[in-house]
This record gives C-alpha cells, sequence and structure tokens, in this order.
C-alpha cells in the first residue's frame, strides 16, 4: 500500500478524491504496462504488457494475478465492447483484433486502401458498434515493442471502422503521433491525444477534442490540453464528463472546460487508466512496471 498523494490544484477536486484512500500496487514485473481493460462479468481486468509480448490478467475477487495471453502480438491497447468482447490493438501483427467469446480471433482492420497499417496503439467501440483507433509507428520503430518495419501507408492517423459493412475510414490525417482516445460520456465529443514529442523536437504533447456530428465524423480538432508532465498518453471520462489521463507524474484529472483540476502522484510513469469494480469507481492504472488501482467517488463513463 501506498499512501493517497492527491494534489489538489483546483477546489473542484478535492470532491473527487477520497482523503482516507490509498493506492495500491495490485502487480508488478512489466517492461510497460499498458491498455487496460475492464471486464464487469467477471470482475476481472486484462492488461498488456508490451514488451514482454503477453497480456495479463488481474482478479478482483482474489487479487489473483496471471498470464492471460503468452503470445498477444505485441499488444497495446484494449478495450470492452457492448458485447462484452475484448477489442485490442496488436502492435506486432499491426492489426486490431477481438477476442469472441469461444477465445477465437476475428481480425477487425489490418490495411487501409490495401497497405498495412502502421502498429495500432488504441481503440474506443462506440454506442452504434463502430470501432475507432489510432495507428502511430510505434511498434514498427523498433523491435521493442514489435517488429521492426517501414510505414506502408508513411503517415500517422485516427481511423474509423463502419459496424456492419467492416469497411476502414481515414478521420483525422494531420496528426504526428495519435495516441490514446475516447469519447464524451454522450458521445458528442472525440478526445484524441497527440505523443508527436516522442518523433519531432518540441513536438505535440496535448489532447485535442473534437466534434462529432449525426453523421458519425469528427470536425473540429482543436487544443484541448496540453501536458504539464511528460506527455499524455491513454485516458478515459468520468459520468461528469472529466478526463482522468496518464501523464509522466501520474494521473491527472481535467474539466470538461479544459482546467486541470488535480492530480494523483503515482511512482512511475502512466501509460493508461480505466475505470473499474462493480460502481465503476475503482480507477485502474498501468505505469510502466506496475498495476495500481485507487478508489474514488465518482464513477466512470459507461460504456458497456
Amino acid at each position: 500500500m501506498i499512501a493517497n498523494v492527491a494534489v489538489t490544484l483546483d477546489e473542484r477536486f478535492r470532491r473527487l478524491v477520497i482523503p482516507t484512500a490509498r493506492l495500491e500496487k495490485l502487480a508488478e514485473g512489466c517492461r510497460w504496462a499498458e491498455g487496460p481493460a475492464y471486464f464487469p462479468a467477471g470482475r476481472y481486468l486484462v492488461w498488456s504488457d508490451v514488451p514482454n509480448d503477453r497480456m495479463m490478467r488481474y482478479d478482483e475477487t482474489s487479487n489473483a494475478v496471471s498470464v492471460f495471453r503468452p503470445s498477444s502480438g505485441y499488444s497495446n491497447g484494449n478495450t470492452v465492447d457492448r458485447q462484452g468482447r475484448l477489442v485490442t490493438c496488436e502492435h506486432g501483427n499491426r492489426r486490431v483484433t477481438r477476442t469472441e467469446h469461444d477465445g477465437s480471433i476475428t481480425v477487425i482492420a489490418s490495411h487501409y486502401e490495401g497497405r498495412r497499417l502502421n502498429s495500432p496503439n488504441d481503440v474506443v467501440v462506440k454506442s452504434d458498434g463502430s470501432i475507432w483507433f489510432t495507428d502511430p509507428a510505434y511498434g514498427i520503430d523498433s523491435d521493442y515493442e514489435g517488429h521492426k518495419a517501414e510505414s506502408e501507408i508513411g503517415a500517422c492517423h485516427v481511423y474509423r471502422v463502419a459496424p456492419k459493412s467492416g469497411d476502414v475510414a481515414l478521420i483525422a490525417n494531420d496528426f504526428v503521433r495519435p495516441n490514446g482516445l475516447a469519447f464524451s460520456p454522450d458521445e458528442t465529443r472525440l478526445y484524441i491525444a497527440d505523443t508527436g514529442a516522442t518523433h519531432v523536437p518540441d513536438g505535440p504533447r496535448h489532447i485535442r477534442v473534437f466534434d462529432v456530428g449525426g453523421d458519425g465524423r469528427p470536425v473540429g480538432g482543436k487544443v484541448f490540453a496540453t501536458c504539464t508532465e511528460g506527455l499524455f498518453d491513454g485516458f478515459r471520462l468520468d459520468e461528469a464528463g472529466r478526463i482522468w489521463t496518464s501523464a509522466g507524474d501520474g494521473v491527472h484529472c481535467y474539466e470538461p472546460d479544459g482546467t486541470l483540476i488535480g492530480k494523483i502522484l503515482v511512482p512511475e510513469i502512466v501509460a493508461n487508466v480505466v475505470f473499474g469494480g462493480l460502481k465503476r469507481n475503482r480507477l485502474y492504472i498501468c505505469a510502466t512496471t506496475s498495476l495500481y488501482a485507487i478508489m474514488l467517488p465518482v464513477n466512470g463513463a459507461k460504456t458497456f
């Protein structure tokens, strides 16, 4: 157990943390923990250990930690769709897949206009069944998080997979390195992180926000917030539309108006988060080598 180290930057944050709650370390031994996905029916969490090419599993009822998938295609981002199935971004196989209830794997997207994707990174499923994912080049930059290769597309974009036809459409092409993404609770806004600072001097280290119209296409894309410590990576929203995002010193909380109101300090660089627990009020945190969790007096936006 690690003492709670919540930092209040705005009075609105005080009611979002519990003074007696503690940041718990649940697992360790990863090389880069990423992509947590919570399954409420089984009360367990699945996450990726990208460089180790495996997926891990945490059982909320017993605190048991085990290997969920020993060879995962260098999986990164994960989510759960409306039917309770695991949707995964695979760096190594350069594709987005779905694990069916019987354990079989369905390929959702692997190419765009006949060219292989770079290395899908993070993914969300909208209520209409469409699947949205980012495709930076981190998995083909070297052999550390995938397989070193040249980009066939030549750039890093954001895509949408149509729910019925399965057609892959490019929906944003002006990112340096698109990364985490999430919808607002009412799905009228789409937030996407750009971690281009990893590859471009003074490059982007921000989250952009798009308006999502009735046709399902995002418009706009203004900068919502710029990271004050390290880089944003993955993030999730609570029921009130606040963003809880990874950063270099922990988890940062932003109001829908873009104000950074507080932090939960974590002793490792945070990669991604997800709300879990029976009431969606336990924030699971993937941070470098470890999995952490903290109870909050807020509930995550319902996505399943």
